[in-house]
């Protein structure tokens, strides 16, 4: 098939536009879609040090070139990843991600839950198990993501997640009953780093295009411990409706854009944890995890 904008040869299909695109336009469409979340959201400002949380994979390796390549004629932005060496055997390599930030001439900052926590994520599925490994692992790597960042002066944590990921996100909370957490309301207690997702509203399967269109070498290995089986079928059911009604995770992130912009008027009524200023009912799950970590170094 012929691109729908030049005639050239077409390497994608959007069912959601109904346009074929070729090589260049796909890169056109890619990057202006990450660039229009950025100005939208004000996510780039004079003086900013942005660090990609680099796994290696395709989302978050393509997110380092694009603001490489977004920024290379701005002295005032200053680009660079922080990879996390999570301990999991045959899946954890942070030597893939430093390869992949030198490539693009960015610093990169390697961290591991052992030096910093005295045990690795395969220790966390020995001792509490498969199902519960995924989550303390999730949210371990979240607080020492931000405390390094703070470390380093960082001002914005980049992270490569797509559309697929908020749609599915939305969806779950509302299956679950738990629009505040799709909302996520901010409160002034709350001392993270600002998160960005430049990725948000281009589709996986895209920004995949995009990472094997500029980048070689980066991590396609699926980690052994990640067992959510009501994500999964959350998943799986939105991808099937999602062939037969292609704007689907679409309109769910846009619930949630519409959500945030009313989410004033009840924010007051819903309880925030003391510590984080996460919504939830007393000290929240991830706040007793890090406490648990950090004082029993288990």
């Amino acid at each position: 098939m012929q691109c729908n904008k030049c005639g050239r040869k077409a390497i994608l299909f959007q069912e959601y536009s109904g346009q074929h695109l070729c090589k260049q336009h796909v890169e056109d469409d890619v990057e202006a879609k990450a660039k229009y979340e950025i100005r939208r959201n004000r996510w780039m400002i004079p003086g900013d040090h942005i660090a990609v949380a680099l796994s290696g994979g395709k989302n978050s390796s393509a997110l380092l070139y694009f603001l490489k390549k977004l920024t290379s004629n701005r002295r005032d932005i200053r680009i660079s990843a922080i990879t996390i060496d999570e301990g999991i055997t045959g899946y954890s390599d942070p030597g893939c991600a430093i390869r992949i930030a030198r490539k693009l001439d960015v610093e990169c900052i390697p961290v591991s839950f052992l030096e910093n926590f005295g045990i690795t994520a395969d220790e966390f599925a020995h001792k509490k198990g498969i199902n519960l490994s995924c989550t303390y692992c999730h949210v371990i790597k979240n607080s020492l993501l931000n405390r390094i960042a703070g470390e380093h002066g960082v001002t914005k944590l980049a992270l490569g997640e797509t559309l697929d990921d908020g749609a599915v996100s939305v969806l779950k909370n509302i299956l679950q009953g738990t629009p505040e957490q799709i909302v996520g309301f901010e409160r002034p207690v709350r001392a993270k780093i600002t998160m960005i997702r430049p990725f948000i509203s281009i589709p996986q399967m895209e920004v995949a295009l995009y990472a094997d269109l500029h980048l070689e070498g980066s991590n396609q290995s699926c980690c052994p411990y990640k067992n959510d089986p009501f994500q999964g079928d959350v998943k799986t059911m939105l991808n099937d409706y999602t062939l037969r009604h292609p704007a689907t995770k679409y309109a769910l992130t846009n619930l949630k854009k519409n959500l945030t912009g009313v989410s004033g008027s009840i924010a007051g009524s819903i309880p925030f944890c003391e510590q984080c200023g996460e919504p939830t009912e007393g000290e929240c799950p991830s706040c007793r995890i890090i406490d648990e970590v950090i004082s029993s170094g288990t």
